[in-house]
């Protein structure tokens, strides 16, 4: 398998999971709110459920940033590598490499490290449009992209 496929089937895994883990937050959530009975304490009760409420909103919310994440897994699969850096890109460089896809923080592939970024991000948007050979500054350091994949 080559490098794209292993960080694209790393991505859609980590939504997955993602995607399971919120799942299984809410459902309890859900089934604690069935399950509450209105107690003699009321006003414990009551902030009880309010607390409750809050944090399934917060969850809800979760939910609806990792769905926007999912949908962008189809356009990183059908990738075609071009001459400039654009989404699906593995962009390797004198300093890191980079995979542009969705914000999942570095991995480590076969000793190779690379960094899961949005194309949205800060470095994202520096690297779009680059071809190989072209030199970019990111937080005070100069590289140059030696390889588009």
């Amino acid at each position: 398998m080559d490098i794209k496929n292993e960080l694209y089937k790393f991505c859609v895994d980590a939504i997955e999971q993602k995607l399971t883990t919120i799942h299984a937050v809410l459902n309890s959530a859900q089934d604690s709110a069935n399950h509450e009975t209105k107690s003699t304490a009321g006003d414990k009760h009551d902030t009880a459920r309010a607390m409750a409420h809050l944090e399934s909103e917060k969850n809800a919310k979760q939910l609806a940033e990792i769905n926007k994440l999912k949908k962008v897994l189809p356009y990183l699969k059908n990738h075609n590598t071009k001459t400039e850096v654009d989404l699906g890109s593995v962009v390797k460089t004198t300093g890191s490499n980079y995979y542009i896809s969705i914000s999942l923080g570095k991995i480590t592939i076969n000793n190779e490290d690379y960094y899961t970024v949005s194309a949205v991000t800060p470095i994202g948007k520096l690297l779009l449009g680059k071809k190989v050979g072209d030199n970019f500054t990111f937080n005070g350091k100069t590289a140059q992209i030696t390889a588009i994949l």
